[in-house]
Formats: structure tokens, C-alpha cells, sequence
């Protein structure tokens, strides 16, 4: 269970609101709509996601719905929403506060679709949770299966072109740039994609392959192809990657440099 204070967030998110109007009253409509009119924070995640969906879906009506019944049925939903705009905040320089994740960056909102379509898919409701599935790819070529098991502080940062196959796993606090693909090989079924394990920094286009582990707060670099087990506290790069050296960071996930150490 997250331990989170989502009143907290609420009213971070309502003051912040606020203070937008009196910057740009142009953006009056949408931090209305979005926050101040809204009654609570599952009902704000839920507004604002589903309205982004909404180009490409059939009913928003009935996603919203959806929303907030995956919100009250399980609030570790919302808490782990909390943790992941807390990681945007803390680990990306160009996030201002908690606001602009929801309102702005397409990686928070694809998570916040994942984690309703993954409790779907815990339901054995799998076909909506694949049709939510299909409209989060269309609408931020982000691409999760909702089977996938993804913990909370996660930074998907830019998120084009993320891929999550069925099988992998994500543990805590991880961050991962774009074009990042957690893919598998071959045709087998079964346990076949990616585990990270947290505290990872995933660089811009690496691509890992299998039913592979990427060891705890391990690193690999920009555009590397990773086929084997990462070690833990090790950095890796290259095509296919290779062992570089031992990572620097207690946790290179939250310290977000990319260079790779030898």
C-alpha cells in the first residue's frame, strides 16, 4: 500500500489553478473545468484523462464513468497517481508543480490510463481494459499492455513511442525516457518481457528484449538493445549492450543523469 496524502494534492492542485487564471485568464476554461469545478481529486484525474481520450472514443461518458469506478474501488489507484506526479516533479526540471503534469504531459496522463485499464484487466473486464488500451496508443503513442505490472514514482518522460509488453514488470521509482520498448522475442507465450527493478534509469530508445531482469538502480544507455540480465548498480550501453562500468547514483532513476560511467 502507497502512503500518500491525497487531500494534500488536492489542494495543491486548486491552489495552483488559481494562480494560473491570474497569470493567463486565457486559460481560465480549462483550469475551471478541469480543477476548480471539479468535487474532488479522483474526479479531476478522471475529467481530465477521459476528455483527452475523447477525439478518439466512443462514449466519454461512459470512460468517465469507468474512471471513477476503478477510483473508488480500489483508492490505491489514486495514491499511486499521487506518487507518479510527485516523481514528474521531483525528477523532471521542466515541471513546475503537480499541476502541470495532469494538465500538460502526455507520459503522466498514458500512466493514469494504464492504471485504470490494469485494474479492468484485474477484473476480467479485458476487453474494455484492451479497447482503453488502444486509445491511449492512438492518442499518445504510448503503448502499455494492461497487463503489465507497473509500480508507483514512475516518470515517463516525453513517453513517445513507449512500448510495455504483457509480461513485464516495473518496480518503484523508475524513470524512462521515449522510444523506450519493453519487448519480448519470438513467438512463445508466457512470461516472456522485461522486469525492472526500481530505482532504473532507462535512457532515450533503449530497447530490452525477453523475459530479462534490469537489476536494482541499474543504468542503460541511449538507444542500447539489452538481450541479457542487467547486474544491479551497473550501466550498461551499446548494441548489444554491454557492462560499462558501475553506476555512480544511489539511485539513478531520481538523480536523471544520463552519462554513462566506466
Amino acid at each position: 500500500m502507497v502512503t500518500i496524502n491525497i487531500d494534500k494534492y488536492w489542494s495543491e492542485l486548486r491552489e495552483q489553478a488559481t494562480a494560473i487564471i491570474k497569470r493567463e485568464p486565457g486559460l481560465a476554461s480549462l483550469c475551471n473545468e478541469t480543477v476548480l469545478e471539479r468535487s474532488s481529486f479522483a474526479e479531476c484525474i478522471a475529467y481530465r484523462t477521459t476528455r483527452k481520450l475523447a477525439n478518439h472514443a466512443a462514449s466519454v461518458d461512459v470512460l468517465h464513468a469507468t474512471f471513477l469506478e476503478a477510483f473508488a474501488s480500489d483508492p490505491d489507484i489514486l495514491r499511486q497517481i499521487a506518487c507518479d506526479m510527485q516523481a514528474v516533479c521531483d525528477r523532471d526540471p521542466a515541471c513546475l508543480d503537480v499541476l502541470t503534469p495532469l494538465l500538460y504531459f502526455k507520459g503522466f496522463q498514458a500512466l493514469v490510463c494504464y492504471r485504470v485499464a490494469h485494474f479492468l484487466w484485474r477484473y476480467d473486464r479485458r476487453e474494455f481494459a484492451l479497447y482503453l488500451q488502444s486509445l491511449v496508443a492512438e492518442t499518445f503513442a504510448v503503448d502499455i499492455h494492461p497487463a503489465a505490472k507497473i509500480a508507483c514514482g514512475i516518470l515517463l518522460d516525453h513517453a513517445t513511442g513507449f512500448v510495455a509488453g504483457e509480461t513485464t514488470v516495473i518496480e518503484k521509482d523508475v524513470s524512462i525516457l521515449h522510444e523506450v520498448t519493453l519487448g519480448g522475442t519470438g513467438k512463445d507465450r508466457g512470461d516472456r518481457h522485461p522486469k525492472v527493478r526500481s530505482g532504473v534509469l532507462l535512457g532515450a530508445g533503449a530497447k530490452i528484449l525477453g523475459n530479462v531482469e534490469i537489476g536494482t538502480c541499474a543504468k542503460v544507455g541511449a538507444g542500447s538493445v539489452v538481450l541479457k540480465d542487467v547486474p544491479a548498480y551497473t550501466s550498461v550501453a551499446g548494441v548489444p549492450a554491454e557492462i560499462i562500468g558501475k553506476t555512480s547514483d544511489v539511485s539513478p532513476a531520481l538523480g536523471m543523469c544520463h552519462e554513462i560511467e566506466e
